[in-house]
């Protein structure tokens, strides 16, 4: 998809002169590269909203309108502003068709709802990479690269070196020496077992010794007695006195 950006050169330099460009609903910016001197520029700032919302603005060969002439550039940088809706800054790049271009392109996830660990399994998928880094041509510079999720199982994984890449795109990461993982299905950790708790068990030994019947009334009965006996004695002393 050809994405054409209307620019004009930049005369006035400066914040004041940046200020009033942002107050006239334009942005300034700066061209570079190509083994070209840097040159400033100025973009319509609603035309370059709308772009900065499309994914394939900010990984493809974009066509800069400038002096009537037509070059291929890339969008290097932008700023926004920290609490507005408002593009500050905007950088290109000149691109050089012998050249190798740099770009971080983005990954498309395919058939993640028939993959066996997600269908079979229950499991879900794990993005650890949303974009690689890419060295290419210009020409072979991809808008986005596919990710095949159809035959990943639960507990395992897809990395650099299983993704089908272009011909002639190369993972800078991956020439580094870094097959690092792109998507997984991890193993669904399991949940705690929660135990019910059991009321202790109270065992003889543990238990208070249980009234027996009748021990109580026998106890009465044996005190009531002996207190009579006293009684018949203290009576018969002071029969023996008389």
């Amino acid at each position: 998809m050809a994405i054409e950006v209307n620019a004009m050169p930049r005369s006035a330099q400066g914040k004041g002169a940046s200020r009033r460009l942002r107050h006239a609903a334009r942005v300034p910016g700066i061209l570079y590269g190509g083994g070209q001197p840097a040159a400033s520029i100025e973009v319509d700032h609603k035309e370059l909203a709308q772009h900065l919302k499309q994914e394939a603005f900010h990984a493809s060969i974009l066509t800069l309108n400038l002096e009537g002439g037509k070059l291929p550039a890339l969008l290097r940088d932008y700023q926004m502003h920290p609490w507005r809706q408002q593009v500050m800054h905007v950088d290109f790049q000149r691109v050089a068709k012998d050249r190798k271009i740099h770009m971080k392109i983005p990954l498309h996830f395919v058939n993640a709802e028939v993959a066996p660990g997600v269908k079979t399994g229950g499991g879900s998928v794990n993005h650890v990479l949303t974009e690689i880094d890419v060295t290419c041509l210009p020409d072979d510079l991809p808008e986005y690269i596919d990710v095949d999720l159809s035959n990943l199982q639960m507990g395992h994984s897809i990395r650099l070196s299983e993704l089908k890449l272009p011909k002639g795109v190369e993972s800078s990461q991956l020439r580094g020496g870094d097959d690092a993982v792109v998507v997984t299905i991890p193993v669904p950790k399991a949940e705690p077992v929660v135990e019910e708790e059991v009321a202790p068990v109270t065992t003889a030994a543990a238990a208070p010794a249980a009234a027996v019947p009748g021990a109580a009334p026998e106890k009465a009965e044996g005190e009531k007695e002996e207190k009579e006996k006293e009684k018949k004695e203290e009576r018969k002393d002071r029969e023996k006195k008389k």
